[in-house]
């Protein structure tokens, strides 16, 4: 057989300059702005490390220490790690830390523990839930029949006496809380009270509040839920992946035949030990501290973007998270976004409750503390964010305002740098 060519196994990405030129392009957009976007954070050299390590070149399927190939002993020591420090940073019993994303880990779950054609309650997007609980252009959507809870007009907290009316009238065998967009605690005793009345399972999606529920600065949704689903990479800082928990040894079987060989295969070994790192970075003291500053500073860029004269949905903000309505300066998500990038501020457009507007061209804006506090900002400096973001929603328009606040923009990063 032929060899290798020649540097195949030493060369890096200087044998590849296009690839090399936008991998250095991205470093120095995540080095020169400030990410704002809620699904995102800055994981650790040791989660890069261990992400991008040797074991991109192994293959393994099933469970840990009943692998179908051979040559799994690091594969099994590697994933077990994961699984016992997720079971003991969320208080669970059982961890499948095999999901390739938060939505695979929610497909897994449905197709583990449903019939395909089963009632699911879960919140509507355009409320603040996620696409993976059952929006109709997703597979979830297609294969079970979806009834959609919403929020209270006035409060915009979920509205839990229409819960409790359509799990009645829809029988559902699950409902779902948890979303992409919805900044308040959840009432997970209530929710589990309603799906005891109607015989269904709770599964609680936890991907943008995980890392607050690791340190008690969230409600737990166990002993409530059956299942909880989350991702990795948002408020855990870690690979990008998914993981199940749970209780219940009965729903076990189930549970993990849904997602191998329900929803994937092979295991991403790299990702699971990306997985393990981040875990072991939350098990230690200094988590804790993080997402204190998390939760301070959301709320101090709520507050100033509030004194400013742009509306807070909800009124304010319980995890990172949070959504900022536009309509009263006539500008939408979509047009706010596009300035505020040109600024070096990454935020993403989204719908608030009962939008009027599209999604293409929505009222609203959802920004995080997330990513700024992994860098090391403080209430100051997310008071100085909010200020920049309130300037350029009232005047999208002002390219030398926004070339002149892009300079201050460079030179706060620079003070915080990061890699």
């Amino acid at each position: 057989m032929p060899h290798p060519p020649p540097g195949y196994f030493t060369h890096g990405l200087e044998a590849d300059p296009e690839l090399e030129a936008a991998i250095n392009g991205e470093l120095a957009r995540q080095r020169d702005g400030i990410e704002l976007i809620a699904s995102e954070n800055i994981v650790s050299r040791l989660v890069l490390a261990a992400q991008g390590s040797v074991l991109t070149n192994k293959t393994v399927e099933g469970a840990a220490y009943a692998r179908y190939y051979g040559g799994a002993a690091f594969a099994d020591a590697i994933e077990a790690l994961a699984i016992e420090r997720a079971k003991k940073l969320f208080k669970c019993r059982f961890a499948n830390v095999q999901p390739h994303s938060g939505s695979n880990a929610n497909a897994g779950v449905f197709l583990g523990l449903l019939k395909l054609g089963d009632a699911i309650l879960s919140m509507v997007v355009a409320a603040g839930g996620h696409i993976s609980h059952g929006h109709k252009a997703t597979l979830t959507g297609r294969d079970y029949k979806i009834a959609h809870y919403g929020v209270n007009h006035e409060s915009e907290l979920i509205d839990l006496d229409q819960v409790r009316d359509l799990a009645r009238a829809s029988h559902p065998k699950m409902i779902v809380a948890g979303g992409s967009a919805y900044p308040r605690a959840i009432d997970f005793a209530t929710l589990r009270a309603i799906a005891d009345e109607v015989g269904a399972l709770l599964l609680v999606d936890m991907a943008h509040f995980a890392g607050l529920v690791a340190t008690g600065l969230y409600p737990h949704p166990f002993p409530h839920a059956h299942v909880v689903t989350t991702t990795t990479y948002k408020s855990l800082r870690g690979a990008r992946g998914g993981m199940v928990l749970w209780n219940d040894e009965s729903l076990s079987r189930r549970i993990d035949a849904g997602v191998f060989p329900g929803v994937q295969g092979s295991v991403m070994l790299h990702a699971v030990a990306g997985k393990a790192a981040c875990l072991g970075e939350a098990l230690r003291p200094e988590f804790c501290a993080y997402n204190e500053a998390v939760l301070a500073n959301a709320r101090a860029l709520a507050a100033t973007l509030a004194n400013n004269g742009l509306r807070i949905v909800t009124g304010g903000t319980d995890m990172g998270l949070m959504l900022v309505d536009l309509t009263a300066t006539g500008i939408t998500g979509d047009v706010a976004a596009k300035a505020l990038e040109k600024a070096g501020l990454a935020v993403n457009k989204n719908m608030i409750p009962f939008d009027p507007r599209p999604p293409e061209a929505p009222s609203g804006l959802r920004l995080s503390s997330n990513a700024g506090t992994t860098r090391g900002f403080g209430a100051c400096e997310f008071e100085r964010i909010g200020g920049w973001i309130a300037r350029i929603v009232r005047n999208p328009s002002d390219l030398r305002g926004i070339k002149d606040m892009r300079e201050e923009v460079l030179a706060l990063c620079g003070a915080f740098p990061i890699y």
